[in-house]
């Protein structure tokens, strides 16, 4: 029962995000550069899953001490995990282990500055800053998305880097679109949450722009990821393969489409949002199948 409920606190679900982006920049090393080490790959998965992982674990008991999650109608996919509401765990338990987890995550960063130096230090800096403040005072901002989309970039570059030593136009131009992947399932799920995060002293994307704007700007976000596909394939920053990520437009197409006519009524919005995490799940696998592709050919 326990281990259901810290599995449903760290929002398991939601790691896949940050397993695609490390996976993706693990294949990219090897078919650049050849290069590939397993143990450093473990300990990037670990220190990374962690550090996603106290992100998620602090933003829970922030929302709650701030009385989102207690006013918000919670779904699948918004509203928080509905652990401290529903008192399966105490705040300050809930608290402590989202720093045990972001200084687990920090301790393994720590190794790889002395492994692989000062861009690394930056990285880390940089994430765990993030991390701490994200709740309290960069959601407050209007940044969140934002910070979520660079997070996926430097998780891309950062584990990239640690393989080889170097960055190329290649791995940015490849962690942007991961970036990108995750800002986008950030944004629409703030949908739901709008009147609670709004009343709450919150500034998300969606809040600043309003929920009509809000749901225009999302299509447009998605063909911005299509379209540097088609520009990296072109630069030959990603493998011609790339174009396997296609098979997501189906998501992508439904989900701006629900999006567009229904961003008021809740059902709606969940399906929007599933299949927007979906699309990004789907993208993501296709760029990983793609760069398998390139490594057997090459």
């Amino acid at each position: 029962m326990i281990v259901s409920v810290w599995l449903r606190i760290i929002r398991i679900k939601f790691l896949f995000a940050s397993i695609i982006a490390i996976t993706n920049s693990l294949l990219y090393s090897y078919f650049a550069y050849n290069q590939f080490n397993i143990i450093d790959a473990f300990l990037t998965y670990t220190g990374v899953i962690f550090l996603h992982a106290s992100v998620d674990i602090l933003n829970d008991y922030w929302d709650y001490k701030r009385g989102i999650d207690t006013t918000t109608k919670r779904t699948a996919f918004s509203g928080g995990t509905g652990i401290l509401p529903e008192k399966k765990l105490k705040p300050n338990t809930v608290y402590r282990a989202g720093l045990l987890c972001m200084f687990i995550g920090l301790f393994i960063g720590i190794y790889f500055v002395f492994h692989s130096g000062f861009i690394i230090a930056i990285i880390l800096a940089i994430a765990v800053i993030s991390i701490y403040f994200y709740s309290t005072a960069i959601v407050n901002i209007g940044l969140g998305e934002t910070l979520v989309a660079v997070k996926g970039a430097m998780i891309v570059i950062g584990a990239a880097y640690v393989q080889s030593g170097i960055i190329d136009y290649s791995i940015v131009f490849l962690g942007i679109i991961i970036g990108l992947l995750s800002s986008i399932v950030l944004f629409i799920a703030s949908f739901p949450d709008f009147n609670a995060d709004k009343a709450k002293g919150r500034k998300t994307l969606v809040i600043l722009l309003g929920k009509d704007k809000g749901s225009k700007i999302y299509p447009f976000i998605i063909g911005s990821i299509y379209y540097l596909v088609v520009i990296g394939i072109i630069l030959g920053y990603l493998p011609i393969y790339a174009i396997i990520t296609l098979i997501s437009m189906p998501f992508a197409i439904r989900s701006s489409k629900i999006l567009l006519k229904n961003y008021e009524k809740l059902e709606d919005l969940v399906k929007a949002i599933y299949n927007t995490i979906t699309f990004s799940r789907t993208f993501g696998f296709g760029l990983i199948i793609s760069y398998i592709i390139a490594i057997i050919i090459k």
